[in-house]
């Protein structure tokens, strides 16, 4: 029986780690040429576990009028970007990482099928939304 409630808290503490947050930055001053090289040569995110996610990150990307730059990512880490962040904040300032969506509708979270934040739709609704939002960011 123990062996059961260990495998609960274990699968408990991982449902905790994958989330898709909306991530709201904005570009640091001098940074955009930068970046649009970071993206172009492949080299943005080099290193992390993630690297691929930041070009698909990037890709769905949309710029507002004002200049902030709005994008959903879905990241495994106890904390909200913990691995990203550092390679988010060489070339932005990160204004807000909030969740994506309802928790208590998150299909890993309420056990209804785990291990789905890789391939889930739950942010499909948002990402659209967001598409039509400013204009495709490009730095």
């Amino acid at each position: 029986m123990r062996f059961f409630s260990v495998i609960r808290s274990v699968r408990s503490f991982a449902t905790i780690l994958r989330m898709r947050y909306l991530v709201t930055a904005r570009v640091k001053a001098g940074k955009a040429r930068e970046l649009a090289l970071a993206i172009l040569n492949r080299t943005l995110g080099r290193g992390s576990v993630a690297v691929g996610e930041y070009f698909r990150n990037m890709a769905a990307a949309r710029e507002t009028e004002d200049g902030r730059v709005q994008w959903v990512e879905v990241c495994y880490c106890y904390e909200p970007l913990d691995e990203e962040r550092p390679y988010w904040e060489k070339y932005f300032d990160l204004l807000k990482v909030q969740d994506a969506h309802t928790r208590s509708r998150c299909r890993d979270i309420n056990g209804t099928e785990p291990w789905s934040c890789s391939s889930c739709d739950c942010t499909e609704k948002l990402e659209k939304q967001l598409a039509t939002k400013g204009r495709p960011f490009r730095p």
